[in-house]
C-alpha cells in the first residue's frame, strides 16, 4: 500500500507542475501576441474602419506603424493602447420604473 502512496504523491507533484507550466505557456503567449504586427487589412477588420481612416490615424499619430517596402504594419499593443486611451466608462443609472 506504501507503494501506491508513493505513486499518487509523485503523479500529485507532477500534475502541480505541469499547470505551473501551463500557465507560463499562456502568459509567454499573451506576451508574444501584444509584440505581433498587423497589416493595413487586419487593422482595418478589426477596428471596423475605412483605408482613409487609418491613414489619417497614421497622419495625426494616432496609431504608430512601421513602413516596409509599400506595406504597413502596426503592432498589436499599439492598437491596445489606442482603444483603451479612448475607452469612456458612462455609469449609467437604470431606473426602472
Amino acid at each position: 500500500m506504501i507503494e501506491l502512496a508513493d505513486l499518487i504523491l509523485a503523479l500529485s507533484q507532477e500534475i502541480k507542475e505541469l499547470k505551473v507550466y501551463v500557465e507560463l505557456f499562456k502568459q509567454s503567449r499573451a506576451e508574444r501576441l501584444k509584440d505581433a504586427w498587423l497589416d493595413n487589412q487586419d487593422v482595418m477588420q478589426t477596428l471596423h474602419i475605412s483605408k482613409r481612416t487609418l491613414q489619417t490615424f497614421r497622419d495625426n499619430g494616432t496609431l504608430p506603424y512601421s513602413k516596409v517596402g509599400g506595406t504597413f504594419y502596426y503592432k498589436v499593443s499599439d492598437i491596445e493602447h489606442v482603444l483603451q486611451s479612448n475607452y469612456y466608462n458612462h455609469n449609467y443609472k437604470c431606473d426602472a420604473k
